[in-house]
């Protein structure tokens, strides 16, 4: 009996597996990263008794926008796409009366028969379709629960200190390699893949990474209260932080972050601050009108003083002379400091190679200072005012005079050669310029 059970089940299975199937997957939902594809199968369809794991030859796989259409047999991965359209299955080891010719279907189709008799009427065979979500997966929200260190770099004022910053914010990602995420992290899923089951992981490292990729943007000198400003920057950093965890291992990629709030703590705001204060000090002339805001403070409370206003003024010299510091001489230091300025700037010169030099020769290339001014048409003074300092010619419109390299011949406006030279016929160009 059980012999005839097994011939029985296995030759209805062979029939009930000879029509091709459609598959279809309905629009992935933004919390399902996998999902499995089901055959359609209408109130007009009489394929309702095949098996739910097998494609038969010549069975259609209709792929939409935003999925990636997956087929494993046995375990195995045997086709892949991401065009949306149609697709065709034409090399399934089910076969089918129905696609490839009768005469062939019949034949492989016996031995199918033959072969799930061995295995009582079973089908020993598992295929399935998978589809993924590529679609960008938004809406995870992210904190850090306990401050992490932040470094603060300010080149204006020498500041380089560690503080402790709070963020919170939102991140997105993608499936950028949906075989590599089969292989590590879903498997055969039998129905859906839920976000939920991998987010929490994905949120754990995300907080990890985020102290070595916030050493990236402090050493691009972007405070952290700036930080809801750079969040390209941001995923640029995370992703090359999460690029072996997610990209090379589970095939995600960072998408987007989103920072809502970046805050420091009290102390560490405060101390930024006054370190900010004192470093403007540095300037006389900013030092000499804080001095002297003070001091007209100290004379209203001199003047306010309930001692009567003899002591307060004694108390104001004492404290005047206390402070080592004068007004009138920081302001004159400040004023030698402006003076020196543009004569700095004056001796600097930028070199054909974009560097910025104060002595004769380029410190990058090594190329010598070119010499300033003009020489006269009329009698080879040099100047460097607008007229000769020698006979008073004015001088030309672009500051060169021109005369052939190689007879020496000059034009009667040495400022505006020919083309040609009309002694020798050598072409006038800029290297012809003095």
């Amino acid at each position: 009996m059980g012999l005839i059970k097994a011939g029985v089940g296995a030759a209805g299975g062979v029939m009930a597996d000879q029509w091709r199937e459609y598959f279809y997957c309905e629009s992935l939902p933004a919390d399902v990263l996998v999902a499995k594809g089901q055959k359609r199968t209408s109130r007009r369809s009489s394929n309702r008794k095949g098996e739910e794991n097998i494609i038969s030859n010549g069975s259609i796989v209709a792929v939409a926008d935003g999925q990636f259409m997956m087929i494993v047999e046995q375990g195995k991965i045997v086709e892949f796409t991401d065009e949306p359209g149609e697709f065709l299955y034409d090399t399934s080891t089910e076969p089918s009366l129905f696609y490839g010719g009768f005469g062939k279907g019949l034949l492989d189709s016996f031995k199918t028969f033959g072969k799930r008799f061995t295995f009582g009427g079973d089908t020993a065979k598992d295929q399935r379709v998978y589809y993924f979500n590529k679609k960008e997966i938004m809406g995870n929200r992210y904190g850090t629960p306990n401050p992490i260190p932040f470094r603060v770099v300010d080149k204006n004022i020498g500041l380089d200190i560690d503080v402790a910053i709070r963020c919170h914010g939102e991140y997105s990602y993608r499936l950028v390699d949906p075989i590599l995420f089969y292989v590590n992290v879903c498997g055969n899923v039998a129905s859906i893949f839920n976000r939920s089951q991998i987010d929490s992981q994905l949120k754990t490292e995300l907080m990890t990474a985020l102290q070595p990729a916030f050493a990236k943007i402090s050493a691009m000198g972007i405070r952290y209260s700036a930080l809801p400003g750079h969040t390209e920057e941001i995923a640029k950093a995370l992703n090359d932080v999460l690029t072996e965890k997610w990209a090379k291992t589970r095939g995600i990629a960072l998408a987007a972050v989103g920072v809502s709030s970046v805050t420091a703590s009290e102390e560490d705001e405060n101390m930024i601050k006054q370190l900010q204060k004192s470093a403007v000090m540095r300037d006389p002339n900013m030092a000499a009108a804080t001095l002297v805001g003070a001091q007209s403070d100290a004379m209203r409370a001199a003047a306010e003083n309930k001692g009567g206003a003899m002591m307060g003024f004694m108390g104001l010299g004492m404290a005047t002379q206390a402070g080592g510091a004068n007004a009138a001489n920081l302001f004159a230091m400040g004023q030698q400091n402006r003076k020196a300025e543009p004569e700095a700037s004056e001796n600097m010169w930028k070199c054909a190679c974009g560097a910025e030099n104060k002595s004769n020769f380029c410190s990058e290339c090594g190329t010598k200072k070119p010499e300033d001014g003009w020489f006269c048409t009329s009698c080879g003074a040099k100047n460097k005012s607008r007229f000769c300092s020698e006979c008073g010619t004015k001088k030309p419109a672009d500051g060169k005079i021109y005369a052939c390299d190689k007879c020496g011949w000059t034009p009667e406006d040495p400022a505006k050669p020919p083309r040609f030279c009309p002694e020798c016929g050598d072409p006038f160009t800029e290297e012809d310029a003095k």
